[in-house]
């Protein structure tokens, strides 16, 4: 592997730092498997699409929400898609889902933290993230927020991944030339394309995924990696 040149770093968040390159809709998806939710992954991934939509059109998260009353407003949304679609479903295993994705979040970060900490004496870190308004919340309640000089949010700046322009916003934060940043994100076309697209160096958290698995072109991603305690080595 090569080190890279690097001055700034720019971090996605959902998939990267909370389950170390593990898709939520995967992971939320275990979660039905291991409470044997009665329904299969075609339904599921239906159901788990809608509720992403009516989250990102619906004031459903509200900015003090931590990510624990995140994944309990999501779980809901999704069994009502599918009770409403004929599924017999026990709705007290929507909850314990929801706790079942938190600790998982919660314990990843606790993890990372370290990492955190050792980067964030060397380089500007930035945080660039689809999410519902509250990530400072979220951030704060595992306790990193403090560690990301800025922060850029979809829900906040009103543009969200795969468009480029976001990526440029966290280029403007850092105040570094693009070639001098290195992004850091799990999905190679919400992270990847539209960071390589705006001129930074690119590292792909290639995890579990979750419908990237047969992608031809990966030329965008400068470098992958399988996990993100590894990141020390690259930079």
């Amino acid at each position: 592997m090569n080190k890279f040149n690097v001055k700034g770093i720019i971090f996605d968040y959902g998939g990267t730092l909370d389950t170390n390159g593990g898709h939520w809709g995967a992971v939320i998806w275990s979660g039905y498997e291991k409470y044997e939710v009665p329904v299969n992954l075609n339904a599921f991934q239906e159901a788990y699409s809608y509720a992403e939509r009516q989250m990102a059109l619906q004031p459903i998260i509200k900015p003090d929400f931590d990510f624990l009353a995140v994944l309990k407003a999501k779980l809901n949304v999704q069994f009502e898609y599918l009770i409403a679609a004929g599924y017999e479903l026990d709705k007290t295993l929507a909850d314990k889902i929801a706790f079942e994705g938190y600790s998982l979040a919660k314990n990843t970060v606790n993890q990372v933290k370290p990492l955190l900490i050792s980067l964030r004496e060397k380089y500007p870190i930035v945080m660039v993230s689809n999410f519902y308004g509250n990530l400072k919340s979220v951030l704060a309640d595992f306790g990193i927020l403090p560690y990301f000089q800025s922060v850029v949010e979809s829900a906040v700046v009103g543009v969200r991944k795969p468009d480029p322009a976001i990526y440029a916003l966290g280029v403007d934060k850092l105040g570094l030339p693009a070639q001098e940043i290195v992004v850091v994100g799990d999905s190679y076309s919400k992270d990847m394309v539209p960071a390589k697209a705006v001129g930074c160096q690119t590292l792909w958290l290639k995890g579990q995924t979750w419908g990237e698995d047969k992608l031809q072109d990966t030329s965008a991603a400068d470098q992958q990696f399988t996990s993100i305690f590894d990141l020390i080595d690259f930079v």
